[in-house]
């Protein structure tokens, strides 16, 4: 008996998927299509790649491949399946007469774009859904939140290993590279680990600060070992060894700190400021948050505000953990020099409360500014009816619920990125693809 193969449809000539989510990357794929200045500015970055190799890809699929990253959670091998495998995602991205990118072409391609120009971005989008009568800006609800970035739980045993295990193996690269001769040096990583090891695991004070001693020694004396290999790294002249010197002084630098850090906190009994520690050698841009005496957060504050349609009219990441009553006024000021005006309505989250903010709120041309906790302040100073205060404390609630999608679906919750622009970059395209899934919902079609 024969069988009958179905002639495979092309893709050039295939239909929308009849699916609401398919239905929602359509809508999102003709907006895009409306606005093409937006990859204008996309383009100014990726020009700016060394152009080696094949032709990369376009700015508007690394612009559609951004946003597609971020609607499915994926990673960047998710990403690169999901355009090899999904015919909904590839008419999205734009690749159908074009064989499917690999993960590194993505990668390569998605972080070229620069914190800068993903807020320019966001800037056309809501200025589109102003114009649109979607969004005015006249109510604005503030809160704040921590981006975590992709690093372990911090401790001095840790970082001192991660410093001995980074600088032993720049060593045996230039011993493998120079001879054994040119590099003379001990491999102190297995004696770091063991360190590290024994005291997360010993008991008794005394036992752990005699295994930190230790661990500092081998610590000094692979640094000493680094600057011994220097002049002959230096003199060598290779192609490897400007990027070699160049990251030696980078993580010894990192280790000396780390190395006085843990001496002042573990030997003298030292309470070390937040601001003066390094939590990670790999991040070392990341802050430590602690937000209202809850459990500490590692990576950087987030300062958000959003408006009576849900979209993220501006977001802000903090450096340090500067207090939330300090950026109540800077965040009006922001929102007042993009929409040209201070909202008629303004809801806080109870930290951002104090006299001071509730004035310099009024004297920008907020009528109503609503704190959900009022720390001294009275209902009738905020607002004119009790009515009035209590709609607006609920507005204010609702900021909680965005936040709760932009850290599920989005990826805000923790960045795997590495480094602080890119950091900043993933921030703000995860709120233009909130806003632009947002925006789908609000007008679809």
């Amino acid at each position: 008996m024969r069988v009958k193969r179905t002639t495979q449809t092309s893709l050039l000539e295939s239909d929308p998927v009849d699916h609401p989510l398919g239905e929602e990357l359509e809508s999102i794929s003709n907006w895009l299509d409306g606005h093409p200045e937006l990859l204008d500015a996309v383009a100014a970055d990726l020009g700016a790649q060394d152009a080696v190799g094949r032709a990369g890809l376009s700015c508007e699929t690394v612009l559609r491949c951004a946003v597609l990253k971020h609607l499915r959670g994926a990673t960047w091998r998710g990403l690169a399946f999901a355009l090899t495998d999904s015919l909904s995602a590839r008419r999205f991205a734009r690749l159908e007469p074009l064989p499917p990118p690999k993960k590194s072409a993505l990668q390569s391609g998605v972080c070229a774009v620069s914190a800068e120009t993903w807020e320019r971005v966001n800037r056309c989008l809501l200025d589109a859904a102003r114009a649109a009568g979607v969004e005015t800006g006249e109510r604005v609800r503030v809160d704040s939140t921590v981006t975590e970035t992709h690093i372990l739980a911090p401790s001095d045993s840790r970082l001192l290993y991660d410093g001995v295990r980074v600088l032993a193996g720049l060593l045996a690269e230039a011993r493998e590279r120079l001879g054994k001769s040119a590099v003379p040096c001990r491999d102190r990583r297995r004696a770091a680990r063991r360190r590290c090891l024994a005291i997360r695991t010993k008991r008794g004070k005394a036992a752990r600060v005699m295994l930190y001693r230790q661990l500092l020694r081998i610590a000094v004396d692979t640094l000493g070992d680094l600057e011994a290999a220097r002049p002959a790294v230096t003199e060598s002249g290779a192609p490897w060894s400007a990027s070699w010197l160049e990251c030696a002084d980078h993580y010894a630098g990192l280790l000396k700190a780390v190395a006085v850090q843990s001496a002042r906190r573990v030997l003298l009994e030292e309470n070390v400021p937040a601001g003066e520690k390094i939590v990670s050698l790999f991040e070392p841009h990341t802050d430590i948050i602690r937000k209202g005496g809850r459990e500490t957060a590692y990576g950087h504050k987030i300062n958000l505000a959003t408006g009576r349609s849900g979209l993220v009219l501006d977001v802000v990441v903090e450096s340090g953990n500067p207090a939330d009553s300090a950026r109540c006024l800077p965040m009006l000021r922001r929102h007042r020099a993009h929409y040209g005006n201070a909202p008629t309505h303004a809801a806080f989250d109870g930290g951002y409360a104090s006299r001071e903010n509730l004035r310099g709120a009024r004297e920008m041309g907020v009528k109503h500014a609503v704190f959900s906790r009022k720390r001294g302040l009275k209902e009738e100073d905020m607002t004119s009816s009790p009515w009035l205060f209590e709609r607006l404390r609920r507005f204010r609630a609702g900021v909680e619920a965005g936040i709760s999608w932009l850290k599920r679906c989005f990826g805000l919750g923790r960045c795997r990125w590495r480094g602080l622009a890119r950091f900043q970059a993933w921030v703000h395209s995860a709120v233009f693809a909130h806003n632009l899934a947002r925006l789908a919902r609000l007008r679809p079609g």
